[in-house]
């Protein structure tokens, strides 16, 4: 099961902290498809946020076909998001936990390590497409 942690001082709406957490795992394989997600209730009681925060989380999951509300049984996972690497024992997930360790051992906060992250994708992407253009247009389409 996931638990869903919400940081206030992000500027990212709480709802919106809820789908990318549970597209995180999604990602992860930490939850998978026929999991059951906290009940509102649940998540109300662990985060302290609106019932209606939650509510509109899941069915903005269940929009896009990651998660099905089933009337008196509770919120269902019916899609996965995992990729080849994502696996706990995967070799490359290894490797990334081992560098965010020394990356964290340097002093770097949170904050740094995502930013170092995204820009090294920025780079990858850029120089794969040759056209800082091109790369902007992919995000559109995402």
């Amino acid at each position: 099961m996931i638990d869903y942690r919400i940081d206030r001082g992000s500027g990212v709406p709480a709802y919106v902290q809820i789908v990318e957490q549970t597209e995180r795992a999604l990602r992860m394989g930490t939850l998978q498809v026929g999991d059951k997600l906290p009940t509102a209730r649940e998540v109300v009681a662990a985060t302290a946020i609106n019932p209606n925060t939650v509510l509109r989380a899941y069915r903005d999951m269940e929009q896009t076909g990651l998660v099905e509300l089933r009337r008196g049984l509770g919120t269902f996972v019916t899609r996965s998001l995992a990729r080849p690497g994502s696996e706990d024992d995967s070799p490359l997930r290894r490797e990334v936990t081992d560098w965010v360790a020394r990356a964290r051992a340097a002093g770097l906060e949170r904050a740094d390590v995502l930013a170092l992250v995204t820009a090294a994708l920025d780079a990858h992407d850029e120089h794969d497409s040759g056209n800082p253009g091109d790369r902007d247009r992919k995000k559109e389409d995402a």
